[in-house]
This record gives C-alpha cells, sequence and structure tokens, in this order.
C-alpha cells in the first residue's frame, strides 16, 4: 500500500525515515520550510519541490537528473534501503509528487509511503510535534532513473493519434474545459486533445485523507476511459497528477506511476 496511516507512523516513528514536502501555491504566500522549522513531526527532513527539480528549464517542478537527485538525497541522510513516510502541511497534496519522484528514480516502490492526512491530521489527533531541527548524518543514495514513468510533450502529441495511452488531467472541471483562466500567466485555457478529466479533489475527503478505493474506483470508473490502457497523468505543474497516480495504484497494486512532467504549464503554452 502507497499510504500509512497516523497510528502505524505513530507506532513506528525510529523505524523510517520521514520526509515533509510541504509546497504551496504562490498565491497562498505560505512558506513550506519556514513552516516546517516552527511545527514537524520528530525526526524529519525537509524536502523542497522547486529547489530539487530542475533548474534549468522555465517549467515549474520538472524532474532533475539523476546525479543531482543522487546529491539531494544523500543530503538528506537516505539510504537506497530505507523506510521512507512523505507528509506535507499543503492544501495540495505536495507529497504525492515527492512520492513520485523518488519511485521515478528507482527507490523501492514497497519502501515509499505518503501519510494518509497529513501533518493537518497528525496534528488534529494531538501527535507530538517539534521545532528541533533532525540531525543528518550524509550518505550515498544510488538512484536507479525509470525513464519509462515519465511523458513529454512528443510523446503526449504523439498519442492523441496513436491512443496507445489515456491521459488524465487531475486539474478542475472549469480549467479542464477552459471556462476559466489559468493560474499561471502565458497560458491558454483548455486541455490536451483526447484527454480525460478527474479532479484530484475527488478523491480527497474534507481532512486530507484519500477516500476509500471502492470510491477511487467508482470515480475512475465515471471518467468512462478505458482503465485497460496504461495511464498518464497530468495537471497544471505535475503536483496534483501525482495525488490521481498514488490513488490509482491503491486500486492497481501493479500500477507504475507514470506522470506527464510539463503538463499544462508546458502543453499550454501560448
Amino acid at each position: 500500500m502507497s499510504l500509512v496511516t497516523t497510528k502505524w507512523l505513530k507506532d513506528n516513528l525510529n523505524k523510517v525515515k520521514i520526509i515533509d514536502s510541504s509546497w504551496h501555491m504562490p498565491q497562498t504566500k505560505r512558506n513550506g520550510f519556514e513552516e516546517y522549522k516552527k511545527q514537524h513531526i520528530q525526526n524529519t527532513i525537509f524536502f523542497d519541490i522547486d529547489k530539487n527539480s530542475k533548474q534549468n528549464t522555465d517549467l515549474p517542478h520538472m524532474l532533475t537528473d539523476k546525479n543531482s537527485w543522487e546529491n539531494i538525497v544523500s543530503e538528506m541522510g537516505i539510504n537506497n534501503e530505507d523506510k521512507i513516510i512523505i507528509y506535507d502541511n499543503s492544501d495540495v497534496i505536495s507529497s504525492c509528487r515527492c512520492w513520485y519522484n523518488f519511485i521515478y528514480f528507482g527507490h523501492n516502490p514497497n519502501l515509499v509511503h505518503v501519510l494518509d492526512g497529513g501533518l493537518k491530521k497528525w496534528i488534529s489527533e494531538n501527535n507530538p510535534i517539534t521545532n528541533n531541527l533532525t540531525e543528518i548524518k550524509k550518505s550515498n543514495y544510488i538512484a536507479n532513473e525509470k525513464k519509462q514513468l515519465v511523458k513529454n510533450k512528443a510523446e503526449i502529441d504523439k498519442n492523441i493519434s496513436k491512443k496507445e495511452f489515456i491521459v488524465i488531467d487531475a486539474r478542475s472541471k472549469d480549467r479542464f474545459e477552459g471556462k476559466v483562466t489559468e493560474p499561471r500567466k502565458g497560458l491558454r485555457s483548455g486541455s490536451i486533445k483526447n484527454s480525460f478529466c478527474l479532479p484530484y479533489s475527488d478523491l480527497i475527503n474534507p481532512d486530507r485523507t484519500f477516500v476509500n478505493n471502492d470510491k477511487i474506483l467508482e470515480k475512475f470508473k465515471s471518467i468512462k476511459c478505458d482503465l485497460n490502457k496504461n495511464l498518464t497523468f497530468s495537471c497544471g505543474s505535475g503536483i496534483t497528477a501525482s495525488v490521481l497516480a498514488l490513488a490509482y495504484s491503491l486500486i492497481d497494486n501493479k500500477y507504475n506511476p507514470t506522470i506527464y512532467d510539463g503538463s499544462w504549464s508546458e502543453y499550454g503554452k501560448f
């Protein structure tokens, strides 16, 4: 399972590496790292999605290269055999993007999990938090890049006629249907031809936990796409696409999460 409960984490705090990957939309004017420094779960390491993405591009949150990833994770003190629990304190579920990054770079999927409900649920249950920064001992992490788990624009364009995989968009229906202006400047409204829409928020409860597996399956079936084909997820910038990928992994444990990394930030450029 890609998720763990707050109870499970509380019982296994000293047996795992814990990551806070909180990221907030720019308009919220919230800073994930500053919030982390004020309160986090004991022994947690912070993962900065912006800083740990590809830097020499104007597209947000693009996957970095293998060498950079190895340096990033080594500086976090994480080893290849570590069991990792990722959480966030975000309005969007940025922990899922961190989960996807680790799987893309070859960490055993059975060792990478997201905390269901994140920090909000942890605190609501009066579980302990701290502002003590975690002492890190640098490791020597070795990545094994799984390039088949990412799609680029050329592959997305080719697939419009070839129809070799299904593209599912995690944005809201109004954004998908082009009824509202995109929040990022320089992007037209609309969606990729022949793609489907399943807003990530349809799979999340008010307490930021995922809906149950029966509901997830129901939601995927409701968009009336061929679930027997390979699925690729897209969104605005690759964050909430990962929410759909994780959700689908809960109902198909053989699914390898596949993301169109550029998402609408690339495809929707004027």
